[in-house]
């Protein structure tokens, strides 16, 4: 794993860090260990909506700051951008997407929220968490481990508040073209929730977008690349504004 002498301390703003659906700090544990100017905000759990995620942010954030959200997260940033672009220095865009609910989606999202209704929280966790990750790292003992006992300490109300304010996402994609900071866009090669095309359209959209692909990761990519990922975040930090 990457140090804090190896990867620098480039970017003089704090770096806030955003995690995704069902994810908490451990998460980003590498980038937090790695960044020492990195600080992980984290919805409460209560708000059903991206934007009123956005104004948690907003309200324990500093004047000014560089902005990283992972899946989930990274469509909260989208929506702190929205209300306050003068205050986000720089934006990485980790591992998402900026499309609209897609046809079943809501049906997808809510037999899981059924399942953890009827079965409990980790039964969800252990039909959703899989495919969140490269194929062959489903059988990583040590990396599933850890991310099934964040996932499930999200708890099941946490899941329904955060898929309500996924299914209820305000239309975003127009917003890219106007985003004037250096970005970064990443995800895994192998992500298959997200995938890589999915990136590049994001990034085609975004003026000063930098795109990332980084092999052999999936959907969890901080936790699963977590060397690869710190470099290419070191490099965006390090970036001229």
């Amino acid at each position: 794993m990457m140090t804090k002498n190896q990867v620098g301390e480039e970017a003089s703003e704090p770096l806030l860090l955003l995690p995704g659906l069902m994810c908490d700090s451990r998460i980003f544990q590498a980038q937090s260990a790695a960044f020492p100017q990195a600080r992980v905000i984290a919805d409460s759990g209560k708000e059903r909506s991206l934007g009123e995620m956005a104004e948690w942010v907003l309200a324990a954030a500093p004047p000014q700051f560089a902005l990283l959200g992972h899946s989930m997260g990274a469509r909260v940033a989208l929506e702190v951008v929205r209300r306050a672009p003068e205050r986000v220095q720089r934006l990485a865009l980790v591992s998402t997407g900026v499309h609209p609910v897609a046809q079943g989606e809501a049906e997808k999202r809510h037999a899981l929220r059924d399942l953890g209704r009827s079965q409990g929280v980790a039964a969800l966790v252990d039909a959703w968490l899989p495919p969140m990750v490269a194929p062959d790292r489903v059988n990583d003992v040590a990396l599933m481990t850890a991310l099934r006992a964040m996932c499930t300490s999200a708890g099941l109300e946490r899941y329904e508040a955060q898929a309500a304010a996924l299914l209820a996402r305000p239309e975003v994609e127009p917003l890219l073209p106007s985003i004037a900071v250096p970005t970064l866009v990443a995800t895994g090669s192998e992500d298959r929730w997200s995938p890589p095309a999915q990136h590049q359209r994001i990034a085609a959209a975004i003026p000063q977008a930098d795109l990332q692909i980084i092999s052999g990761a999936g959907h969890m990519l901080p936790a699963e690349a977590p060397d690869a990922l710190n470099a290419v975040v070191a490099r965006w930090l390090a970036r001229a504004a």
